[in-house]
Order: structure tokens, then sequence, then C-alpha cells
């Protein structure tokens, strides 16, 4: 998820990495603070001591928001879900899971975990300045916990927001799929809420930047549009965790797909194979035997001036190893050779017999069948 984050340590067997967006809004909050919020709040210091107090209040801020994570992680870790990392990125910290949690109950505990975390510091921070204020301490030794206070708290607040991927928006998940045992509808409802809350950010940022509120506005932007586009992905990802869970390729294959012999000429395969089956590969068998297969990307290599007089078996591309799969393979571990070789087209083999072939859009097609159901079920 963040191919370019840098690890910085390990803390109670968690993995804590920084993304290089991190600095981006480290930089933003500081000189916000050293430029507004200090000066508004404890006026009369000079410009060293109201960097000095941003310094440490954003260095607090992001100790608390790692925190928040590690919460949410040493949960998680308690009901199984495994932990890659927790990574400090542009939009606070994010603790990256291994697996989904195995029950309503597990997500429910997991997510309320991170705003109990930061209540418990908004408290303990607001706790630890009024104590620094009874004994005494100048206020400028103070401020830094008022703040830490407040934000911890609006921290809290902001993530119980029943929006997906909020930790509201996973507690809204929890108990939809505790009240009804669908998981993939839970999420589409709370993915549908976390949408809808990410337009409302956009819509917020665009009427503060036509007030002239430009930083103000562009932030909640940016995050409308991450929260938006973290909604989608969460619920892709669960769509097609559950639309292909314990199924095999041999449960989704195109069985008995249309095959070309190497004797027909390419201009025949256009007209008689491609074009009337509405197809853009086909398999290529000789006397029963597979030996290859011949695509869009073949024919674009010929002249079309020779299609005529060139047949399949002299151009079609021999059998490739990444493309030839067994039918016992599992749909989950199809998508993850997809991910990695960037194959789009399968021949499904066993012992050396054509069964069928699975192509991208094929997958998608039972992406979207499998989705239709869920809205159907959902209204």
């Amino acid at each position: 998820m963040f191919s370019n984050a840098t690890r910085l340590f390990d803390l109670g067997g968690f993995e804590i990495k920084l993304d290089p967006s991190w600095f981006l809004i480290a930089g933003l909050i500081t000189w916000t603070l050293a430029t507004q919020y200090f000066p508004a709040t404890l006026p009369g210091q000079t410009g060293a001591v109201y960097l000095m107090l941003a310094v440490v209040a954003m260095l607090g801020f992001f100790g608390s928001l790692l925190l928040h994570e590690l919460a949410h992680s040493v949960v998680a870790r308690r009901f199984g879900v495994g932990i890659k990392a927790i990574t400090l990125f542009l939009f606070g910290g994010v603790a990256e899971l291994e697996n989904d949690p195995p029950s309503a109950r597990a997500e429910m505990w997991i997510a309320v975990a991170g705003p109990a975390m930061s209540v418990a510091l908004g408290f303990a921070f607001g706790a630890l300045s009024g104590l620094l204020q009874a004994i005494g301490l100048p206020a400028a030794g103070t401020m830094v916990f008022d703040y830490l206070a407040t934000i911890n708290v609006i921290l809290a607040i902001f993530n119980l927001v029943p929006a997906f991927p909020m930790d509201g928006g996973r507690i809204l998940r929890a108990y939809l799929w505790h009240r009804n045992g669908d998981v993939l509808r839970a999420t589409r409802t709370a993915a549908q809420a976390g949408r809808f809350f990410g337009y409302a950010l956009m819509g917020l940022g665009l009427l503060a930047v036509f007030q002239g509120a430009l930083p103000a506005g562009l932030w909640y932007i940016l995050i409308g549009f991450f929260v938006l586009g973290a909604a989608r992905s969460a619920y892709q990802t669960q769509l097609m965790q559950t639309a292909f869970e314990g199924k095999t390729v041999a449960a989704i294959m195109i069985r008995n797909p249309v095959v070309v012999s190497p004797e027909i000429t390419l201009s025949e395969f256009v007209n008689q194979v491609m074009l009337k089956h509405r197809i853009s590969f086909a398999p290529v068998v000789a006397d029963g035997v597979l030996i290859g297969q011949i695509d869009k990307d073949v024919l674009a290599a010929i002249d079309r001036d020779n299609w005529t007089s060139t047949r399949v078996g002299d151009v079609f591309a021999g059998l490739d190893v990444a493309a030839v799969i067994p039918p016992d393979m599992s749909v989950q571990d199809l998508l993850t050779q997809i991910a990695q070789t960037g194959t789009r087209k399968f021949l499904v083999v066993a012992d050396h017999k054509l069964l069928g072939v699975v192509t991208l859009a094929n997958l998608i097609g039972h992406l979207h069948s499998a989705d239709a159901t869920t809205q159907a079920r959902v209204w």
C-alpha cells in the first residue's frame, strides 16, 4: 500500500513506517501552529517560542496518532488479525491489516479501540495541563498539552463519523454485519456512507475556497478525495473476497471455448471467429492438442494486406507457462498471479487438455453479478 514508506522502528512487535507524504502534513501543521494557533492563543511570545511549541505539538499529535493506531493493532492481534505495519502518512496514520476481522464482534472491538485511546489521551493531556497550571507553570508550558487534549478529542469525534473507512464506519459495518449476517451487504452500506461523507467534505472544501479560506478548503477537498477512494476500494476488496471465496478456476471459467485450427487464415479468423463470436483471442488446437493461442495483439503485428495469405499456424503465440493454469487453482491465487504477471487471459488445462478459458473481463463479469445481487438485497 505504501511502497515508498521507510521503516523507522519496531514497537510492541509492530513495524512502524513513515511515508514521504508525512513530511508535507508535518510541515503544514507546524507552520499553521507557529503562525496562527499559538500566536492567537498565547500572544506576546517570540517567533522562536512559537516555532518550538509548534514542533513539540506536531510531534505530540503524531505520537497520539501512533498510539491510536497501536490500540487498533493490539486489539486486532488479540482477535488473530495480522498487522503488516503501522504507517504515518499525509492523512494521519493507518494500521495495515493482513486479513479481515473474523467476526462482527472482532470488527467492533478493533474499531472502537482507536477512538477510545484518543479519548483517553485527551483526558490525560487535559489533566496534565491542569496539574502543571496548578503548580504555577507558565502558560507557554501548558499550552501544548491543552492543544493535544483538544486535538485528541476532535480526532476521536472525527473518527467516529459513521462513514467507512473511518472507525465509525467500521462500527456501522460491524453492527450491520451482526444484524444481517452478511458482511458484503454491511460493507456496501457503510461504504455508501463513506462516499457520501467524502462528497460532503469536498463540498465544504469548495465552499471554503469560495469564501477565501483556500488552504482549509483544499485540505477538506483532499481528505474528501481520500475518504471517497478508500470507501470504494474497501468495498471492491470485500466484493472480490466474497464473490470468489472458496471458488476455484473451474467454477468461473468459460467452458467449451471457441478454438481455432492453425490451418485457417488470419482473415478467416477475424471474420469467422473474432467478429462472429465477439471474442478477442482464441486457443489454437491441432488434432485435439492445445498448441498455443492467438489474439488481436498478434494480428496487429501483421499487415492487413497479408491476412488472406497468412495462416494462424504461421504466427500464433506458443503456450506461455504464466498463462496456463490448472482447474483446481483458487481464484484468489489467480488474482495474485494477474497482479504479479499482468497476464489478462488464461488457458485452463489438465492432462494437456483444454478445459476452458478465463479472462479478466470474465472475472469482472462475476464481480458485477455479485454486486448486482448484493445491491438487490440492500434495496
